[in-house]
């Protein structure tokens, strides 16, 4: 369906504001769809992609500019993400040994095991959003998503 359509636009709309509009709409479709997968482990997106990160350390501790540099959403209140995780236990945060001033934060076994649990989900999820795209068409959507979010920054 048009993007048009799908917001019932009685007005004709350029190209610019089109891939605006279809750019917006279908983030939320697709954070609606990801938060209904996450909603069953109380965790939210930005959640979701903090332990995504640390579980990358593989096993190393990451610092919050770490986490923040490599967030999705650059806008997220690390500290406040942080200390959701903590209060869930699927986190841990100390001082840094060497520098006082700064904090570490390492996954838990528990958020590694939910972690675990979601991955098939999540891949589940992510396939089912790219069916009716060809391997051609997902690429070709991948760089100009990503040529045009280079002219953004």
């Amino acid at each position: 369906m048009k993007i048009e359509d799908e917001i019932k636009s009685t007005v004709a709309l350029d190209l610019s504001k089109k891939i605006i509009l279809n750019i917006m709409y279908t983030n939320n479709i697709l954070s609606e769809k990801f938060n209904e997968i996450l909603k069953p482990y109380d965790l939210s997106g930005e959640q979701y992609n903090v332990l995504r990160i640390l579980r990358g350390q593989k096993g190393n501790p990451a610092n919050m500019c770490i986490i923040q540099e490599r967030m999705v959403a650059k806008t997220s209140n690390t500290t406040r993400l942080v200390d959701k995780l903590l209060l869930k236990e699927l986190v841990t945060r100390n001082v840094c040994p060497d520098n006082r001033r700064k904090i570490e934060v390492l996954i838990t076994q528990k958020g590694l095991d939910i972690l675990a649990e979601l991955d098939p989900k999540v891949t589940a999820h992510e396939n089912a959003l790219t069916t009716n795209l060809s391997k051609e068409e997902l690429e070709q959507l991948n760089t100009l998503l990503e040529k045009y979010r280079n002219q953004q920054q």
